[in-house]
């Protein structure tokens, strides 16, 4: 509940360092939108300082369509414009300044950006969240998890490994190998399972998100709206949930807490755009209205 507390309340004598830096490795040619669309969603949720990288060539475009307040990192790429395997060491070293780690939206599925993500994943010790074509990365590699290292000591994590998976049905079965239709008829049974072998918060997305800890814990959401099945709404909630990690909420928390606000503030986008008028970029719009109606809320 630390961590809610200091979400919520900031005290007077404080700095960004207080609230996290995001590393974001999002993005390829075509698909700087949803790089983009995270590391705003990250900002705009509270974190001190973000980090978007992004293939080199694509650096100018991702530069000027983020916030002024987020800092874009280019980065060594493939000849086809994607984060390129050789520049694993440079993330590496780049991450030691960061506090949470998000990897996904966008970054295509070459080879050596599989490759890239499945490296990282398997070595780095910072909590993390993947999505997107992070978890297509991951389809079939799913040992990589038995090789994550502990997450840094420090006042914002324990000494256990920090990570959210954020699949939909689609990318939930190709993580797993089963049916959509099935994952569909059994999502609490399947999430829960999923995340104690694993050892990993999961979230699956979609009509009632579903947060499962390795734990007993599961949290069923119940805001957001089918206005919300529009491109880049996740990757709105993945900057969300990296953001909330980087303020010293736990995995379960940071996860149960931004899949709730990302709902509500989908609803509030809703009430103006309509469901079928409103975009990803109208939910991040309505991300500080959701916080405050967060905060008054009965505990």
């Amino acid at each position: 509940m630390a961590g809610i507390s200091v979400f919520l309340n900031r005290k007077l004598n404080t700095d960004k360092s207080d609230y996290g830096h995001i590393f974001i490795l999002a993005g390829s040619l075509g698909l700087t939108g949803a790089a983009v669309l995270c590391a705003n969603s990250a900002m705009r949720t509270g974190s001190g300082l973000v980090t978007l990288g992004v293939p080199e060539s694509l650096y100018p475009i991702a530069a000027k369509r983020v916030f002024l307040e987020v800092m874009a990192k280019p980065l060594p790429e493939t000849k086809n414009k994607t984060l390129a395997l050789n520049g694993f060491q440079e993330i590496i070293d780049f991450a030691k300044k960061a506090d949470v780690l998000a990897i996904g939206p966008g970054l295509s599925r070459e080879p050596s950006t599989q490759k890239l993500v499945r490296k990282i994943v398997s070595r780095i010790s910072k909590p993390l969240v993947i999505d997107a074509d992070g978890l297509n990365a991951l389809a079939g590699h799913l040992d990589q998890f038995s090789a994550i290292p502990a997450c840094s000591a420090g006042r914002r994590y324990p000494l256990s490994a920090v990570r959210i998976l954020t699949p939909h049905p689609g990318e939930f079965s190709r993580l797993t190998g089963k049916p959509v239709a099935f994952i569909q008829k059994n999502r609490e049974m399947l999430a829960k399972s999923f995340a104690s072998d694993y050892n990993v918060v999961l979230i699956l997305k979609g009509h009632k998100t579903i947060v499962a800890g390795p734990g007993p814990k599961i949290y069923v959401n119940k805001t957001g709206n089918p206005g919300m099945a529009t491109a880049g709404s996740g990757d709105v909630l993945s900057g969300m949930l990296a953001a909330l990690l980087g303020q010293g909420l736990s995995s379960f928390e940071a996860a149960k807490t931004g899949v709730y606000l990302h709902g509500l503030a989908g609803d509030l986008a809703a009430r103006e755009k309509t469901q079928a008028g409103m975009i990803a970029s109208d939910i991040i719009d309505k991300i500080p209205e959701a916080i405050k109606r967060y905060a008054k809320a009965p505990a």
